[in-house]
């Protein structure tokens, strides 16, 4: 779908993004597919290319991007705790090749957060030192997702964490490892475990931490036409999250297949209008909770391809916050990006 652009000049920092290369592992997802491992098999393969089509035309004011882990270009020869700082080296690459000017103004992976297992207790530290080893100038910290539920046709599989995860002691031994090194943490977690990352916050308030996607409300499987009957139990869990000083929140995330906003895709063609009236709820909530200080716009490219074209995306965001004053504008869209992932100099 084609729209015209609004406020074109209008700095944004991406704060979440991946890149992969799924077609090796394409014998893994089931037939019939989940509509999430769907939209994955259809954009099997995401790389520079690919993203960076995606930015330099859309007409958006990109300054830079964070990328986010996915698991893709692990290093098995590192050994089974080491393999994910293949992924960052990885990253790593592209943001070099970005920064070599050739490919327009944008600092592509300008921050990067891997991953680390933090079931290994305090061993979580050998980890997240070869991390920062790997890139010490753009590795900003971690996400270890937590996403769980009862009913294992919500996620489908692989993509289920262990129930609880944020509770574990073991976990959160090596949780703590993140603020000796000064990292920040992303969480992702479905909409009925938000209380788990209430919890974590509160137990660690001096830990930077991220909620990633609004916290995913739901509307598949078991949860298929309950957003409306759940939307109260969730925005009281967002309001209580974000009493927790040391939390932000992504504002994106919400054309996954998981939400329901919209149900068709991927890439179903809906225009902007359309999608920031489904969003409209979820949106105001956080950051009626968070505030614009805390709270940071974000693609989730290329998964929420399924129900958004990365321009129109970001005008249905835009239609959010046309009240909005310039002050405000500017944190939602890069202040709190830069901030938060310390990526200030992309705003100089």
């Amino acid at each position: 779908m084609t729209e015209e652009i609004l406020e074109p000049d209008l700095p944004i920092i991406d704060p979440h993004h991946h890149l992969w290369d799924l077609r090796p592992l394409m014998p893994m997802f089931p037939e019939p597919r989940h509509p999430f491992i769907a939209a994955l098999v259809d954009n099997a393969y995401y790389t520079f290319d690919q993203l960076h089509a995606h930015l330099s035309e859309s007409g958006h004011k990109i300054l830079g991007t964070v990328f986010m882990e996915c698991g893709a270009f692990y290093n098995g020869a590192y050994g089974e705790a080491l393999k994910p700082v293949g992924e960052v080296e990885y990253v790593n690459g592209v943001a070099a090749q970005s920064a070599s000017g050739l490919y327009g103004p944008q600092a592509y992976c300008a921050g990067i957060i891997g991953h680390a297992n933090l079931l290994l207790g305090s061993g979580a530290g050998a980890v997240l030192d070869a991390l920062q080893e790997a890139a010490p100038r753009r590795f900003r910290g971690i996400r270890h997702q937590g996403a769980w539920d009862a009913d294992p046709e919500v996620l489908g599989p692989p993509f289920h964490a262990p129930e609880g995860l944020y509770r574990d002691s073991a976990f959160r031994a090596g949780f703590a490892e993140l603020a000796r090194r000064g990292l920040t943490f992303d969480a992702w977690v479905l909409e009925p475990q938000l209380p788990d990352v209430i919890d974590l916050a509160r137990a660690f308030p001096d830990q930077p931490i991220c909620l990633d996607h609004c916290g995913t409300p739901l509307g598949v499987a078991s949860y298929k036409g309950r957003l409306h009957e759940r939307f109260d139990i969730w925005r009281r869990n967002i309001h209580e999250l974000a009493r927790c000083e040391n939390v932000v929140v992504k504002l994106g995330g919400l054309a996954m297949a998981f939400c329901g906003l919209p149900e068709d895709g991927p890439a179903a063609g809906h225009g902007s209008e359309h999608l920031a009236a489904l969003w409209r709820p979820y949106i105001e909530t956080c950051i009626e909770a968070f505030g614009p200080d805390r709270a940071m716009f974000e693609s989730n490219y290329p998964v929420d391809y399924w129900g958004a074209d990365y321009a129109v995306l970001w005008n249905a965001f835009k239609r959010l916050t046309r009240a909005m004053s310039a002050e405000e504008k500017a944190a939602l869209y890069a202040g709190t990006a830069a901030r938060f992932y310390g990526l200030e100099e992309l705003l100089a």
